[in-house]
């Protein structure tokens, strides 16, 4: 994930532009930034592509993360590359911002022998990497908080300075695993770190029907825990809240619930399309997190139209590479069936 690899002459700055740059403050520089809003322009075309070829039937299932990229990449960026990580199904902006390529993810995409998560035996959406160190889940929503607290709590016995992370839905707080996970990690004072990515729809249950609290981060004052609500369409804000949290796991002050507020601008998965409306729907695209950082990009005199084309160009021929070169490899060998099958 770099933008800086193919260099191109960067935007003058206009005069009297001298303005707040927040990412500056942050710990990020202009190359970083232009680095974040190169990986989502990368995954909006990759989900994007996924659910077209989900439609023409060459993969099985696509499920989409538009509107949850900047949550996603910038958390990402907060940790090292030894943090144990465990993703949702929905998280492949997060995978390609740890350093899973286009390529690998439409290998699981198109369930190859080389696919990364399982080598082609499981559907796409559970993605994992051992050398990435993302950590293998399950379909089933949630079940991977206890794991990531279950990492916590060997890295504190190991003596390691490790920060676990559980990435999941608002579908997932409403599971025994996030309360049990969250309750041990409190308990223990375990370094990890469960980042909620609440769109608010779950499936297809709003959530004020499946939470009497307005907010996932209103839950951790019961666990006696950090809980911190960001606006998770804003990636230099998401970062900074995540680094925050990170750094106090890692230092012995305890666990945190983060609850990155995001829009989901698209269906559920190809098999499951959307029940809003298209008042609801206009409304959500108001909030799509990539239009938002380009505008504070070019305010910042770091994008301007030629820069943008050329990274839009950037994207969607990494893309079209990844899906013409995984279409391409062969499927895992049926002696290998029962291989890594528990």
């Amino acid at each position: 994930m770099t933008a800086a690899a193919t260099p191109a002459p960067r935007p003058k700055r206009p005069a009297g532009s001298a303005a707040r740059a927040v990412h500056r403050e942050f710990g990020l520089s202009d190359a970083d930034a232009l680095d974040v809003y190169y990986a989502m322009l990368v995954t909006r075309r990759l989900s994007e592509a996924a659910l077209k070829l989900a439609y023409q039937g060459a993969i099985d299932v696509a499920i989409p993360s538009d509107g949850h990229e900047a949550a996603q990449i910038a958390s990402m960026r907060a940790l090292r590359p030894d943090d144990p990580v465990y993703l949702f199904y929905r998280s492949v902006p997060a995978a390609y911002a740890r350093g899973m390529s286009a390529r690998e993810i439409f290998l699981d995409y198109f369930g190859r022998r080389d696919a990364p998560s399982s080598g082609g035996k499981n559907l796409a959406g559970h993605w994992a990497k051992r050398e990435l160190k993302l950590m293998s889940i399950s379909g089933s929503v949630a079940t991977q908080i206890p794991h990531a607290v279950g990492s916590a709590l060997a890295a504190r016995l190991r003596g390691e300075d490790s920060v676990s992370v559980a990435y999941f839905g608002d579908g997932g707080s409403s599971k025994s695993d996030f309360h049990e996970g969250l309750n041990f990690a409190a308990v223990h004072q375990l370094p990890v770190v469960l980042f909620c990515e609440n769109n608010r729809v779950a499936i297809s249950v709003p959530f004020e029907k499946q939470s009497p609290v307005r907010s996932v981060a209103d839950r951790a004052v019961g666990y006696a825990v950090v809980g911190i609500s960001v606006d998770g369409s804003d990636p230099l804000q998401v970062y900074r809240v995540m680094r925050e949290a990170v750094d106090a796991a890692r230092a012995g002050r305890g666990p945190a619930l983060i609850e990155a507020r995001v829009t989901r601008l698209g269906q559920h998965t190809s098999q499951v399309g959307d029940t809003r409306g298209p008042r609801e729907m206009a409304a959500a695209h108001r909030h799509d997190p990539i239009p938002r950082f380009a505008r504070y990009l070019r305010h910042h005199a770091l994008l301007d139209e030629r820069l943008e084309s050329q990274l839009v160009e950037r994207a969607e021929a990494e893309v079209q590479d990844a899906i013409q070169y995984a279409g391409h490899e062969p499927p895992p060998p049926v002696e290998r069936a029962m291989q890594d099958v528990y």
